[in-house]
């Protein structure tokens, strides 16, 4: 309800629910499962509901559509829950949560589809296409229709699958530290399944981690959890011992502190974000690592500040609207492509401030976690026209050969093609 109501991120917000509670390990891992799913799963198990309410969507009571939800999750996708117990639950569930009167109506609901054989039934695919790709993929219709016409035709349903596909567990070594295989050895040890990532270096891979926090290692600044692709895209700046780098939009800070290892925590990095809470994160993560070279501090990236000086390198990795990374944060699909209209304005505006900061000879490198060409190859292209300082830069070796990519100045990551979130990024050089 939280979720749908105020919009917020579904991570922030169970995170905040277990911090003030006193769940066991095992209580949260269901709670957690149960919750991504019906996030993940809600286009298909609104359909279905919808096949054996007496009501429609729009006029059943919310709280009792995510109780039904719950159910059929569970009925469904939750081989570890009775049948009779998932429809028991959520009855009981609406009489404590002062919904009693609904209580006969759930549990008919719940008998009809159980009675059905309590198996999702979807449409022929030859009907409607498009409603049978969003039913199995639990994908808006209106964020397929925008991907058929952004990206080509034989990628669309692997795109499909591979956002709604489990997302792999990348963290990033502290090289300051430690190495990848030592890492590895030492997270074993701590119960913590990891094999490195022999495609990119001083990437790892978890298995099934739980919390990482509480373990030695991540206390011990070995290692910063961070997406393959935000690795990849950080690789792109090419960043030298010494350097001057500002890293803009910088939080929660994974970028800056792979710039800070790939620098050898040696020469400066400037990173900033709008909100000052955020800034200290960066802060605090710096120090776990123990990288001394990132000065974090809040800042308005829109705005220029004359006073920070020139930059070998800068990072722009925009505020977006993070539809790259929705199978980790699985609401952002329900977004309705309407709100994202201004975005494309906002982020021109701080790539044209940040270039701002570039030196003569330096290289600025825009990047988003989105899968939408009007916040991504458009923002570049526009640059490029209307910035002659500014030319397309080659990406550099390490890059280009883990994206089997030569020649080119920008790259969309994908799930089905490079296993990492969906992200974008371009680079450029000033003369």
């Amino acid at each position: 309800m939280r979720v749908e109501n105020s919009k917020s991120y579904s991570n922030i917000i169970l995170d905040r629910r277990f911090q003030s509670d006193k769940t066991a390990a095992r209580e949260r891992a269901f709670a957690s499962a149960l919750f991504y799913g019906v996030l993940e799963k809600e286009i298909p198990i609104d359909y279905t509901i919808g096949q054996y309410s007496s009501l429609p969507k729009e006029k059943t009571d919310p709280l009792v559509r995510q109780l039904l939800r719950i159910a059929v999750y569970q009925i469904v996708w939750m081989d570890s829950v009775p049948e009779a117990a998932a429809v028991h639950e959520s009855v009981e569930l609406a009489k404590r949560m002062g919904k009693g009167r609904a209580a006969g109506f759930i549990n008919g609901v719940l008998r009809s589809f159980l009675r059905d054989g309590g198996t999702i039934h979807l449409p022929e695919p030859d009907k409607d296409r498009l409603q049978w790709l969003s039913l199995t993929y639990s994908i808006p219709r209106q964020l397929i229709q925008l991907w058929q016409k952004q990206y080509p035709q034989e990628d669309l349903e692997v795109l499909l699958q591979g956002m709604t596909s489990r997302a792999p567990l990348f963290a990033r070594v502290n090289t300051r530290r430690i190495s990848a295989e030592a890492l590895c050895t030492r997270l074993k040890e701590e119960m913590v399944e990891a094999e490195v990532f022999s495609e990119f270096r001083d990437c790892i891979l978890l298995h099934q981690p739980g919390s990482l926090e509480a373990i030695g290692a991540f206390q011990e600044g070995l290692f910063h959890i961070q997406d393959l692709s935000s690795q990849v895209c950080a690789s792109a700046l090419d960043v030298r011992p010494g350097m001057r780098v500002l890293d803009c939009c910088a939080a929660p800070g994974g970028k800056t502190f792979t710039l800070a290892q790939r620098m050898e925590d040696k020469g400066e990095i400037i990173a900033t974000d709008l909100h000052p809470k955020k800034a200290e994160m960066i802060k605090v993560g710096g120090e776990r690592l123990g990288l001394c070279c990132i000065r974090a501090f809040a800042a308005d990236a829109s705005v220029y500040s004359a006073g920070l000086g020139q930059f070998d390198r800068v990072l722009c990795d925009v505020p977006c609207s993070g539809l790259g990374i929705i199978r980790r944060k699985p609401e952002i699909r329900y977004k309705s492509l309407d709100t994202l209209r201004d975005l494309p304005a906002i982020q021109y505006k701080i790539l044209q401030t940040a270039a701002q900061y570039v030196q003569e000879g330096g290289r600025l490198l825009y990047s988003t976690c989105t899968l939408n060409r009007r916040e991504n190859d458009e923002i570049a292209e526009r640059f490029l026209k209307e910035h002659p300082a500014f030319s397309a830069a080659i990406l550099p070796e390490e890059t280009s050969r883990f994206l089997g990519l030569d020649g080119v100045s920008s790259a969309t990551l994908m799930p089905h093609r490079n296993g990492s979130d969906g992200f974008y990024f371009a680079l450029f050089s000033r003369s």
